[in-house]
């Protein structure tokens, strides 16, 4: 069984958000077509709370409730089986989707009999490299749609790192284009 796990496509990780990724709008489409190729279809989102560590490193971001928390509008969630909150509490951070409060993702996906793993979403080398390498630690085979993420890049060069890391680790890059008709 295939799942694909759409990671953090919220609007303060689009442009004009609070922390907003170059571009992160424009795999949108990518992504609504992907989630009609897959039987199912998961997906994560930062849901902090107003006070939390976190921001001492970020700035405020994805606040519960928040029209920024919510997904991109033009995001279509009519697929997804179930949503991952993480980075609930005032500690956590919550970068992998496994990191998930309010339900487990491991043993969501586990209980659906799923192997395999497609993974598209914000930001590649944050919280798309963690739910890589969470579900590679897993146990699953697990694939990246290059066409179908996209980086902060607060340092020249994060992306490729987190590319390099990912790769080195055994996350099997794709484009959308071998699934999209």
């Amino acid at each position: 069984m295939k799942a694909l796990i759409v990671v953090d496509v919220q609007n303060d990780f689009c442009p004009g958000g609070a922390l907003g990724v170059k571009d992160g709008n424009k795999i949108v489409p990518i992504i609504n077509g992907l989630t009609q190729e897959f039987d199912l279809v998961v997906a994560s989102r930062d849901w902090h709370p107003e006070e939390t560590v976190h921001f001492d490193n970020w700035p405020v971001h994805c606040v519960q409730g928040t029209e920024g928390a919510e997904f991109h509008p033009e995001l279509s969630t009519r697929k997804f089986d179930k949503v991952f909150d993480k980075g609930t509490g005032n500690k956590d951070d919550g970068y992998s989707a496994f990191e998930a409060t309010n339900k487990n993702l491991n043993e969501f996906l586990k209980g659906k009999g799923v192997d395999e793993v497609y993974i598209c979403g914000l930001t590649t080398e944050f919280c798309v490299k963690s739910t890589a390498m969470d579900a590679l630690s897993n146990g699953y085979k697990t694939f990246l749609f290059t066409d179908a993420i996209a980086p902060v890049n607060n340092e020249p060069g994060d992306e490729e790192k987190a590319l390099d890391d990912m790769q080195e680790a055994g996350v099997i890059f794709l484009t959308s284009k071998i699934v999209l008709r």
